[in-house]
This record gives structure tokens, sequence and C-alpha cells, in this order.
């Protein structure tokens, strides 16, 4: 994955957290932890339906963990690696 898409990738999670959160998406930093941003589990949930749908991902097969959604960048770094 070249570095333009990581950054698109990455640019489409924190308009999505940013939008369940009913935040601004440039107060959203991609290196906090989504829980400490105020993303409970309801939340959590609409962005893996978003996930899904947005990038093609089937979850249960992808083999994303726990540790790949600890942050926004962690994510897209494991969303890139995929496509």
């Amino acid at each position: 994955m070249d570095k333009d898409s990581h950054k698109v990738i990455e640019e489409s999670l924190i308009r999505e957290v940013a939008a369940i959160l009913s935040r601004d998406p440039g107060s959203i930093e991609p290196d906090i932890p989504l829980h400490e941003m105020g993303l409970d589990s309801l939340g959590f949930v609409e962005l893996l339906v978003i996930i899904e749908k947005k990038f093609k991902i089937k979850l249960m097969e992808s083999g994303l963990t726990r540790d790949d959604f600890r942050t926004i960048r962690a994510l897209s770094s494991k969303i890139g690696a995929m496509e």
C-alpha cells in the first residue's frame, strides 16, 4: 500500500468516526485510542458496519484483531494492507 492510499483510508475513517461521535473531523486525532475519543460499544458496531460496506471487508474472515481497532491509524494501516 502506498502512502497516499493509506492517507485516503485514514481520512475516510476520521470522517466516519467524527460522524458517529457528532464531532468535527478536524477534532479527531488518528493516534488517540477510539475509546478515549468516546466511541462506545454502539458506536463501535456502527463503525464495523461502515468498514464492511465501505471497504468491502468481511470482518469475520478478515483476521482483524482488537489491537487493530485501537486507533484510527492502526485500523487504516491494517485495512490498507488488506486491499
